[in-house]
C-alpha cells in the first residue's frame, strides 16, 4: 500500500504492486537518487534532503522506521510498504535493512562550498583530491573519513571515476550529507587552480617520504590514486611533495580508503600538534 504523510496523519493514497519487478532501466535511473538502510535515510531527512518516496518492508514498525515515518510528517513523502522480495530487486547494496528512499537527484557541491565552510569553521583548507576512484565502496569510506577528520571537502573526477551512487551514499554513513563532494573536468588543472588560493598539495605514493617527516600543516591538498595504479603520473607531477606510510609488514599496499584515512589522520595530529 502507498501512503502521503499530510500533518501528522498518514493517508493512504493509491494501492502499491509488490510482486512486480523492478525493471534494469528503472534500476538504472534511479540508483543515483537511491538510499539503502535506514541509517542513510536518517541523515538525509535530517540534512534536508527532499524525500520523494520511501520503500518500507511491510510489517516493520520497529524503532527506527517509526522516527523515519515520523520525521517524514508534513513532508508530502509517499510511504509504500512493500514485500521483502520488492525491496531486494530494487535494491544496489543488498543491505536495505527493509528502507528505500527514492531523493531528488545528488546535487554536487562547488568548490566556493568547500572554501566557505573552511572560513566557517575558522580553519585552512583541507581538502581530500581522489584521482580515479573506481570503487563506490572505497569512495564512500573516504567521503566518511573526510567528514569525521574535519576535511572540507572531497573532489572527484567527471571521467574514469565512480560518481555518487546508492552503494557510495551506503558506505558513507551519512557523511554525504554533510560534506561537498565536488566534480571537475580535470584534476591537475583543478589542483593548478587551487595552487593560485594557496593550498600546497601532498600525493600519496609508496614511494614517497614518509609521512612523519612531511609538514602536512596549513591549507592543503590529500591526492589518493587509483586502486590499482595509485596517482597518475600527471597529477602526481602537480603536487608539490609524495608522501607515503610506513610498511612493516609482507604485503605492500593498503585499501585506497585505509590509505586515505591513515594519511588523513596524520595531517589531523600534526594541526593538533601545532
Amino acid at each position: 500500500m502507498a501512503y502521503e504523510i499530510f500533518g501528522n496523519d498518514i493517508t493512504e493514497i493509491k494501492a502499491e504492486p509488490t510482486k512486480a519487478p523492478v525493471t534494469s532501466t528503472e534500476e538504472t535511473e534511479q540508483s543515483c537518487n537511491r538510499l539503502e538502510g535506514r541509517n542513510s535515510v536518517l541523515e538525509a531527512i535530517k540534512a534536508g534532503r527532499t524525500i520523494d518516496k520511501v520503500y518500507i518492508q511491510d510489517g516493520l514498525r520497529d524503532g527506527s522506521i517509526t522516527t523515519i515515518l515520523s520525521k517524514l510528517k508534513g513532508t508530502g513523502t509517499v510511504v509504500s510498504f512493500v514485500k521483502k522480495q520488492r525491496l531486494d530487486q530494487m535494491s544496489e547494496t543488498g543491505h536495505h535493512q527493509g528502507v528505500i528512499a527514492q531523493t531528488t537527484a545528488y546535487e554536487y557541491a562547488e568548490i566556493e562550498d568547500i572554501f566557505a565552510l573552511a572560513k566557517k569553521k575558522g580553519e585552512p583548507p583541507f581538502i581530500i583530491i581522489l584521482d580515479e576512484i573506481e570503487d563506490p565502496h572505497n569512495l564512500g569510506a573516504i567521503i566518511r573519513t573526510a567528514n569525521i577528520c574535519g576535511a572540507h571537502g572531497v573532489i572527484i573526477p567527471k571521467h574514469r571515476a565512480t560518481g555518487i551512487t546508492s552503494t557510495v551514499v551506503r558506505a558513507s554513513a551519512g557523511a554525504i550529507n554533510f560534506t561537498p563532494v565536488v566534480k571537475v573536468t580535470n584534476i591537475s588543472n583543478t589542483i593548478e587552480e587551487l595552487k593560485l588560493r594557496g593550498l600546497w598539495f601532498a600525493c600519496a605514493d609508496m614511494d614517497g617520504e614518509v609521512m612523519y617527516k612531511c609538514n602536512l600543516t596549513g591549507a592543503i591538498g590529500l591526492v589518493i590514486g587509483n586502486e590499482g595504479s595509485g596517482v597518475s603520473r600527471l597529477v602526481k607531477e602537480k603536487c608539490d611533495y609524495v608522501v607515503s606510510i610506513p610498511m612493516m609488514g609482507q604485503i605492500e599496499s593498503l585499501n585506497a580508503s585505509v590509505a586515505a584515512g591513515v594519511l588523513a589522520y596524520e595531517i589531523v595530529r600534526q594541526r593538533y600538534s601545532k
